[in-house]
């Protein structure tokens, strides 16, 4: 009996850890953040980085998973695939950010783990690289009802294309644009698009650490359909897994951002 009370508790416990760690309701064009792929070449350490962050670690076919409200990190490199050819510097997408409710406290949890975490003063703000190359931002969010969730992605690009850009996540994924400061954001439930200049030349996030960013779509194959007709090029077409139900396919934006596209099953 005690056995089976203690079993009764880790499932209740992992059912309320996978019900924290949600993905956003969709938007109005059926859009939600969704994961942010990463290549691992070590993923025991990048779990230990996302877990002190306050993520939830968990495995799903293939992958380890650290999830957080908001999006799912997947860590892993494919068997046979060959390690990432970098770090995010130098990629379209610099860096990712999650916001804290309790920043000190944050802080405090990742140094004592023996991660390489920068403070910016007294602002409230923070980064950390992992030991692979992603660049990880963390700022303190006191009114979010959670711990941590996901807070942004911060593309890199010359200061000519941010209006442009802007409107292109506007328009392909329903972002709501709007300023926060002086950076020119577009928003999506579970995620900040955060458009910064830079002088430097970018390239492609695919084959880098952070190999692509995903999105979760109502209706994929509607979506794609919509996408073509403004021109997107698919770069993989629909494909649907036979054995989780999960239909996915990619595109790069116009700046060279890889991006996964799922559609999932609906919950039990």
């Amino acid at each position: 009996m005690t056995k089976l009370i203690s079993a009764l508790c880790f499932v209740l416990a992992l059912a309320g850890a996978n019900a924290w760690a949600q993905t956003f309701p969709f938007n109005e064009a059926g859009v939600t953040m969704g994961h942010l792929h990463l290549n691992s070449r070590d993923v025991e350490t990048n779990r230990a980085v996302f877990t002190a962050l306050g993520g939830v670690a968990s495995w799903a076919g293939d992958f380890d998973i650290v999830r957080f409200p908001g999006v799912n990190v997947y860590l892993h490199l494919r068997s046979g695939a060959p390690p990432p050819n970098g770090g995010s510097d130098g990629t379209v997408v610099h860096q990712v950010g999650f916001s804290v409710q309790n920043f000190s406290e944050t802080v405090d949890r990742l140094k004592a783990a023996g991660l390489p975490v920068e403070v910016r003063g007294d602002a409230k703000q923070a980064s950390l690289t992992t030991s692979d190359g992603l660049r990880i931002a963390i700022v303190e969010d006191k009114a979010q009802t959670v711990p941590v969730q996901h807070h942004h992605v911060q593309f890199f690009v010359a200061e000519s294309a941010i209006p442009e850009m802007q409107a292109w996540y506007a328009k392909q994924f329903g972002a709501k644009a709007a300023t926060a400061g002086e950076t020119s954001v577009a928003d999506i439930p579970g995620a900040s698009l955060r458009f910064v200049k830079t002088d430097a030349p970018t390239m492609t996030t695919k084959g880098r650490v952070l190999d692509h960013i995903g999105f979760d779509v109502k209706d994929l194959q509607g979506y794609l359909q919509k996408l073509e007709a403004a021109g997107v090029k698919i770069d993989r077409p629909f494909t649907k897994n036979p054995l989780n139900g999960v239909a996915l396919a990619f595109i790069y934006d116009p700046w060279g951002t890889y991006i996964e596209l799922n559609e999932r099953p609906a919950p039990r």
